[in-house]
């Protein structure tokens, strides 16, 4: 909070703080509730006296995952500004920097406007990281075709989460721009639909990077597919070597009176001979049905 700027933030998980908005804010109870709600998805609400608007911004804490995105929820008036979150968001953290350094925004209309480019920018940021990785993985497919999991998962996942915000998040900046209230200038209706646009294009390209991971994780799908298909191949050629070895083997190793070649001293060499002739003969096969 500073001089210039009458901002409130809670955690409306705190008992205190959603007693607070509940009974001392001052603010209608549909707005208090909306606010406190533990679900929520990005919109604008116009009130008479107010709007309240509900972002999403990429998890940056340390230790999570950035698709996990947090809930914002501001209530504008045109002298004062609530937000509420129920974890800590670097987008408001770097506002409360600039704040106590006497250089933060001056109105709430400045607040939201440098909320929502703040936002903007870390998704920004976290989409070219996404798009950083699919190419990474799309470069070394082939030798990711020896893992278990497909690098492409992950990718698919982040995108598909994110996304799940990010399109009601362009509706309700798009709503903001397109009604006109007392509390924004046409200046700062402009900018929202710059943001507004900004959010189009990093869904699009959300969009492309899941058209891509689908795309690559089928053909990291084919070829692990056909590696498998490669050492199954390999290894009934080996069998289909062996099996008939494995039966001269057999019969001539049981332990029963008149086996021929027991009294012949040549009688070993012949079978070996004759097990390398078999063998020779099931390769060259092979060879000739290109099996092989």
């Amino acid at each position: 909070m500073t001089a210039k700027l009458n901002w409130t933030h809670i955690n409306f998980t705190d008992p205190a703080g959603a007693a607070w908005i509940r009974q001392e804010s001052g603010i209608d109870t549909i707005i208090a509730e909306a606010m406190l709600n533990e679900e929520s998805r990005p919109r604008a609400l116009h009130m008479d006296n107010g709007i309240l608007v509900i972002l999403r911004g990429v998890n940056l804490n340390p230790g999570s995952e950035v698709e996990d995105m947090i809930s914002v929820r501001l209530w504008l008036e045109k002298d004062r500004v609530i937000t509420a979150s129920r974890r800590p968001l670097k987008s408001l953290d770097l506002i409360r920097q600039m704040n106590e350094q006497g250089q933060g925004p001056a109105s709430p209309a400045a607040f939201a406007l440098d909320l929502v480019n703040r936002l903007s920018e870390f998704i920004g940021d976290v989409t070219e990281q996404i798009e950083s990785k699919l190419e990474q993985a799309e470069d070394h497919v082939n030798a990711s075709a020896v893992q278990k999991n497909s690098p492409f998962s992950v990718v698919r996942r982040q995108s598909a989460r994110i996304r799940r915000y990010l399109a009601p998040q362009r509706e309700a900046l798009d709503s903001l721009a397109r009604n006109p209230e007392p509390i924004f200038s046409k200046s700062q209706q402009a900018e929202l639909r710059e943001q507004t646009n900004r959010i189009t294009l990093v869904l699009e390209d959300l969009d492309l990077v899941r058209e891509r991971a689908l795309v690559a994780q089928e053909e990291f799908l084919g070829i692990l597919a056909h590696e498998q298909n490669t050492r199954m191949l390999l290894l009934s050629i080996v069998a289909a070597i062996f099996l008939p070895l494995s039966f001269l083997t057999g019969l001539m190793g049981m332990n029963v009176a008149g086996l021929p070649g027991t009294e012949n001293v040549w009688a070993f060499g012949i079978i070996v001979g004759l097990m390398l002739l078999t063998a020779t003969f099931i390769l060259l096969l092979f060879r000739s049905k290109r099996w092989l």
